[in-house]
């Protein structure tokens, strides 16, 4: 794919062990467009999450109704993309090659990268990798996939945690944004659990009010 699609796409782009099977949505006519890109990362391949999940749909129509481009896509061995798990380091290699293809179809926006959960650590790694102009975690699983190692972040940040999740410990996550510096932005969701059933709506809300 050697341009960026209008309006809704899905299709095969060539990812470091075989095709990713990816999805990208343009900014409706009646929102003013933004010269930015958004990559958005799924939660864990191996727990169901695929670029279909109900958060990164979320984000995708807040990001999408902000005036972005977005592109979602499938980790290697997810839905249609090519190869199996491999442990956070391939899926690592599989952000990088989206961002990569943004950079050459999209050379004038910004690029910013999202996720949730298992996303949100690959995303913040990426990040740290190239040059981003803003990150947005939700539910960054600490202190798994070397989130506690990660680099500085220099580009502003915006994490989003459920205080009821109970996959990732709300208060490891609390204790971990206190350590970094430069600090992100913390936003907690009063009885949201992991997966913000009956939140989406505050969720998009949150994003909207705060990018």
């Amino acid at each position: 794919m050697d341009t960026f699609p209008v309006g809704e796409a899905v299709f095969q782009l060539q990812g470091p062990v075989g095709e990713l099977e990816v999805a990208t949505s343009s900014y409706k006519e009646d929102v003013s467009p933004r010269a930015i890109t958004v990559v958005i990362c799924h939660p864990h391949p191996l727990f169901g999450g695929t670029m279909n999940n109900k958060v990164v749909t979320t984000l995708m129509r807040a990001f999408r109704d902000l005036g972005l481009r977005v592109v979602r896509f499938n980790f290697r061995g997810v839905g249609k993309s090519a190869g199996a798990f491999a442990e956070g380091v391939g899926e690592l290699d599989d952000v990088l090659s989206v961002v990569d293809w943004v950079k050459k179809v999209n050379p004038q926006d910004e690029i910013w990268l999202a996720g949730f959960s298992f996303g949100a650590a690959m995303s913040a790694r990426a990040a740290t990798r190239v040059a981003v102009s803003q990150l947005v975690s939700i539910a960054p699983p600490v202190p798994r996939f070397g989130l506690l190692n990660l680099p500085p972040v220099t580009c502003p940040w915006l994490i989003v945690q459920g205080e009821d999740d109970d996959v990732v410990i709300p208060q490891d996550v609390y204790n971990w944004v206190e350590g970094l510096n430069p600090k992100p932005q913390l936003v907690r969701v009063r009885e949201a659990g992991h997966f913000f059933h009956g939140k989406l709506l505050e969720l998009r809300q949150i994003l909207e009010e705060n990018l």
